[in-house]
């Protein structure tokens, strides 16, 4: 399939039907929710191409019914909608179905923007305009990230983390995070005493561009590191200056 530029001004096209691709009861099924139409459809039948079950809603509040009445594999989701738009259609979805991947779409391009939309409990965000190929690439990594059969829970000395709950505590005392916040306590406990630099948190926790000149890292490293070792002479995640971080029991 050729290289095709979507959510722009640029006219969407395909090489037509597929004929070879068979339904399979085992088709993951995707609900994109998007008030543009043509997208929507262009969407819809592009994916089906790929052995995806798809359903389109124009509308946050109906995308949000669907999503209570039926099982999804993946929902990708439009920011900007009428009558409840996208980061209202996150909270609401993430309070009910945490483990849902959620692909956000968004013409924001700043990393502050991107980085409150993942916050919010997207897994991941793709700015528009963009290729059909990397939209299918994102939705094929974020569906083989949720099926990976990871240890259910895990341990860095006195802090325990259960991944199915989504909670984590220290000492027992329950700490409360945020998506963003989980994840990047699940990524450094997964990579024990391994040290992980800006860059790579950017881009394989939160799947963005590496900027230099932002913070944004360091920002929820700090929050991260407040609700794990406040007031605590042994101190579980560290930096190592000019390198990034790790998170030692030693």
């Amino acid at each position: 399939m050729d290289q095709l530029e979507v959510g722009s001004s640029t006219a969407l096209k395909s090489e037509g039907p597929a004929p070879w691709v068979m339904q399979s009861p085992a088709e993951p099924k995707i609900l994109i929710v998007d008030d543009d139409a043509a997208l929507g459809k262009f969407l819809s039948r592009e994916l089906q191409r790929f052995h995806f079950s798809v359903e389109v809603s124009q509308d946050g509040e109906k995308a949000c019914n669907q999503l209570e009445e039926s099982a999804y594999s993946i929902l990708v989701l439009d920011l900007n909608m009428p009558r409840m738009d996208g980061m209202a259609v996150l909270k609401r979805v993430r309070a009910s179905q945490p483990r849902l991947p959620i692909l956000v779409l968004t013409a924001r391009n700043r990393t502050e923007d991107l980085v409150l939309a993942l916050d919010k409990g997207a897994d991941d965000c793709l700015i528009k305009p963009f290729s059909f190929q990397e939209l299918l690439a994102r939705v094929r990594g974020l569906l083989r990230r949720n099926s990976k059969t990871s240890a259910s829970s895990s341990q860095v000395g006195n802090l325990t983390m259960n991944r199915q709950e989504r909670s984590v505590f220290r000492d027992g005392r329950r700490i409360d995070l945020t998506v963003r916040e989980f994840a990047l306590l699940e990524y450094l406990m997964d990579r024990l005493g391994k040290t992980v630099s800006r860059r790579t948190i950017m881009q394989e926790v939160w799947n963005l561009p590496f900027d230099q000149t932002s913070n944004v890292v360091e920002v929820y490293m700090k929050y991260l590191r407040d609700k794990i070792d406040p007031d605590r002479k042994r101190k579980l995640i560290r930096t190592i200056r000019g390198v990034g971080y790790v998170m030692s029991d030693d």
